[in-house]
């Protein structure tokens, strides 16, 4: 049973100003749910700043069924696939939260990027690599999958809509059209 997205976090993440020249396209990460951290954590031990303020949101305490996108503005495989991933935000919401990741960018080249593509969905702002390094990732886009009882799948590789489509169900458990 998926957990209502309006939960709000845990950490208080809030829509902030940042004083950056390049405002930020993304949804506050208010309607990010949290969780206390099950007994066997399966998504790593990071804490990351939510992109539209400094509030730091707790990996572990997030519940499922989640997608984590991570994905930098260099990336070329990403151009591609961060579309399918608002889609795939827009086609699920209320039934799994999709999160994204802003890695080893800049929050100038991230917003522009993310604005240029029209992506909107709550997003995480890890310039140093944290999480990508905490699932062995050498090379974006990543994206981790999480089922309601916690249990992860990290894909490594880029996803095009009907690939994401099959594993957001065998994964999440959850059915989604893009």
């Amino acid at each position: 049973m998926a957990l209502p997205l309006v939960a709000l976090v845990a950490a208080g993440c809030t829509a902030a100003t940042r004083s950056e020249d390049t405002p930020s396209p993304f949804a506050d990460c208010s309607g990010v749910a949290t969780r206390p951290a099950p007994p066997a954590p399966t998504l790593p031990d990071v804490e990351l700043s939510c992109f539209t303020g400094n509030d730091q949101i707790a990996l572990r305490s997030l519940p499922g069924p989640l997608v984590i996108n991570l994905w930098a503005s260099w990336c070329d495989p990403c151009r591609r696939e961060l579309p399918v991933m608002q889609q795939l935000a827009d086609q699920a919401a209320g039934k799994l939260t999709v999160l994204g990741v802003d890695t080893g960018d800049t929050r100038d080249a991230g917003a522009s990027f993310a604005a240029a593509k029209s992506v909107r969905f709550p997003t995480l702002f890890d310039p140093d690599k944290k999480l990508a390094n905490a699932v062995a990732g050498i090379n974006l886009p990543i994206t981790i999958f999480m089922d309601a009882s916690g249990k992860t799948y990290v894909n490594r590789l880029p996803l095009d809509a009907a690939k994401l489509t099959d594993l957001v169900e065998e994964h999440t458990g959850v059915t989604v059209e893009l």
